[in-house]
């Protein structure tokens, strides 16, 4: 019933849903004053991405890939990941927020789902890399 990619799809559908119920969830943690984020956890998330970002190019630059259209989907989800948690942990850096502010629980939520959608899409890579899909 299934093609070869149905492993890689269902692996990005339990990593993109994952990543929405957690930023959720930090969102009305965040608004309700249960957890703050201090500069230093934005520092290391932006730290972080960084270096996945930095890994993502240099692996990409050494190596050629011919890629599927699932791998390839799973790579954008991937970077999608790496540049909302950069944009938001400098948004979050450079603006201060009360602590029960909207805005500001939005933001961490879209911080928060961003950096799960990084080790998330991390895990379904190397899952993919390591079974015979292809």
């Amino acid at each position: 019933m299934c093609n070869r990619n149905c492993n890689r799809n269902e692996c990005l559908i339990v990593a993109i849903a994952s990543s929405v119920v957690i930023g959720i969830v930090a969102a009305v943690l965040r608004i309700t004053g249960i957890i703050t984020t201090t500069p230093a956890f934005l520092w290391v998330l932006f730290g972080i991405a960084v270096v996945y970002l930095a890994i993502a190019f240099v692996v990409s630059s050494l190596r050629r890939f011919d890629t599927p259209y699932s791998a390839r989907t799973l790579i954008s989800t991937f970077i999608a990941g790496i540049l909302g948690t950069i944009l938001f942990s400098v948004v979050l850096l450079g603006i201060t927020f009360v602590a029960t502010s909207a805005v500001g629980a939005v933001l961490t939520g879209l911080l928060l789902a961003s950096f799960s959608l990084i080790i998330t899409t991390t895990a379904c890579i190397v899952l993919s890399a390591y079974t015979n899909d292809d």
